[in-house]
């Protein structure tokens, strides 16, 4: 029952910080950067992710039964947080690199180094979320401990959805050649030209307003847009009709080299994800080890735990819930760059829901205790999901709305990861209390694997409605005609999928009066079984 220090609580936030630079970077970005600067099939993505997945539950699995056997004098599983810290970094690096391949070698390299990103991931966030069951006994702290893990992992989101963008915009400042002509008080030619072959570009104003045509009427692409996508070859001249804004000079204009901004961006952030994991090791401790009577049997951990109902339920709501925000994250800079128009916007928009989910995590657990956390588990998806389906009432002008219909539904939604691992320490807690053993690490394994899992369902589900919609990321004229289902997407997808997670959490068997119950009977089993080993 020993309380944590702020010092703790802060270190072992840092962890969750760290793996939100790889996971929201990958969940955020990696799509849009495999189909419009790595240019894979939006279809052929979302099956790489759905695969991908579900390969990852095995090793979801077997890492939790791996941490529940390690044995070191840190623990069974804060040597793991250490031993990852670095590869973690490196893998995420590789998978935003974009080397010079065939269509297939595209394939191969993209499925080669997710699959192995997501191995090197589960080897340090299985243990990193067990080490909360095991750091203290009391349910109470344990939700404490929860909202400052995901003020961790929302500031860690924030760091990267807010500021990868803006890197990316700095290290693929590529130093053009661009020549602007003033047509009239509205209206500009622009041409550019660089010394050396750039595969993708971007080409916009820094303000962002001018809509952009090719001046060659041979070009497919001919719809006005407020930026262009692009190859460029060394010393040939590209040239645009820019109008909407006005006193455009060649310092208005911006052309980012897409492939290297990406790069040097990820490999920056890399160097934070690794020394915050390091922290995180050094800062925390654990105190609840299984009972010294249980014996290592795989065979009766795997029983109790298709036996714990509560598990089970959190099993399919960790699905629901990571479907739910996995689409609303990943839909997000395809929405500002083809539908408002503006991709820089995005990283603003992100910041706001990060700091609106900040406030969401912070009041998780006084409204936990409060109304409990099944019932506040309910009332969130309810609320949330409702908010989210006002985007379809939303046109590209309407940023205001945007803004603030993202910060209210996301305010909501950050209460889901919130209870979620903190409940799936009460799984493991019911598990002790009802058979007398106790196996964290496989409890929040399989816990992982399905947010995992919702993560890679809400990937095939982004990419299947882009492919029925004939999007591609290359192509101006494909982008607008998926339009229609990039609005889907972001708004009433999403709140199905939020109403149907209410009504399956309505069968989660432990409220709070049972769990108060079970940590008195467990504390007072510690207490005995101490006081024995003493005499």
């Amino acid at each position: 029952m020993e309380k944590l220090s702020l010092k703790e609580k802060i270190g072992y936030a840092l962890g969750d910080g760290a793996a939100n630079i790889a996971w929201r970077g990958v969940s955020t970005f990696l799509f849009i950067f495999y189909t419009d600067v790595f240019g894979l099939n939006p279809a052929a993505v979302g099956l790489l992710l759905l695969i991908a997945r579900f390969s990852d539950g095995v090793s979801d699995v077997a890492m939790g039964i791996i941490g529940d056997r390690t044995t070191t004098k840190y623990g069974k599983f804060r040597p793991w947080i250490l031993w990852t810290a670095i590869p973690l970094g490196v893998i995420l690096s590789l998978l935003f690199m974009s080397p010079n391949l065939s269509p297939t070698g595209k394939i191969i390299y993209a499925y080669t180094t997710y699959i192995i990103f997501t191995l090197v991931y589960t080897a340090n966030n299985i243990p990193y979320g067990a080490l909360m069951a095991v750091m203290t006994g009391d349910d109470k702290e344990r939700t404490s401990l929860g909202s400052y893990r995901m003020v961790g992992a929302f500031s860690g989101g924030m760091l990267v959805q807010g500021a990868l963008l803006f890197l990316v915009a700095h290290f693929g400042n590529i130093d053009p050649t661009i020549n602007v002509t003033k047509l009239d008080s509205k209206k500009y030619e622009v041409s550019v030209s660089t010394p050396q072959d750039v595969a993708n570009v971007n080409i916009k104003t820094k303000n962002g307003i001018a809509m952009f045509k090719w001046a060659d009427a041979t070009q497919n692409d001919s719809i006005p847009t407020q930026g262009k996508s692009f190859s460029m070859e060394a010393q040939k001249e590209y040239s645009f009709i820019v109008s909407g804004e006005e006193n455009i000079n060649a310092k208005s204009i911006t052309i980012i080299d897409q492939k290297r901004g990406y790069s040097n961006s990820i490999y920056l952030l890399s160097v934070f994800l690794s020394l915050a994991l390091f922290i995180t090791f050094y800062t925390t401790k654990e105190r609840v080890i299984p009972p010294k009577s249980q014996e290592t049997n795989l065979g009766k951990d795997l029983k109790d735990l298709v036996r714990n109902r509560p598990w089970i339920i959190m099993l399919v709501i960790g699905l629901v819930f990571q479907i739910y925000n996995s689409i609303k994250q990943g839909i997000v800079v395809i929405y500002f760059s083809h539908y408002l128009h503006d991709q820089l916007l995005a990283g603003s928009y992100m910041v706001a829901l990060m700091v609106a989910s900040i406030g969401g995590a912070m009041i998780t657990s006084p409204l936990g205790k409060r109304f409990g956390k099944r019932n506040l588990f309910i009332y969130a998806f309810i609320f949330s999901g409702l908010v989210n389906a006002l985007f379809v009432f939303c046109g590209p002008e309407n940023t205001g709305s945007i803004f603030a219909i993202g910060v209210v539904s996301e305010f909501g939604a950050a209460i889901f990861p919130t209870l979620f691992f903190a409940m799936l320490g009460d799984a493991a807690d019911y598990s002790e209390f009802k058979n007398g053993r106790r196996a964290t690490g496989l409890i929040y394994s399989a816990g992982s694997f399905s947010t995992k899992l919702g993560g890679g369902v809400a990937g095939a589900i982004i990419g299947f409605v882009l492919a029925a919609y004939n999007y591609n990321g290359q192509d101006a004229v494909a982008i607008q005609g998926a339009v229609p289902g990039i609005i889907m997407l972001m708004s009433w997808i999403p709140t199905i999928v939020a109403l149907i997670g209410a009504g399956l959490m309505m069968l989660y068997p432990l409220d709070q009066t049972k769990m108060n119950e079970i940590t008195i009977e467990l504390n007072n089993r510690r207490a005995k079984e101490l006081a024995q080993q003493k005499q």
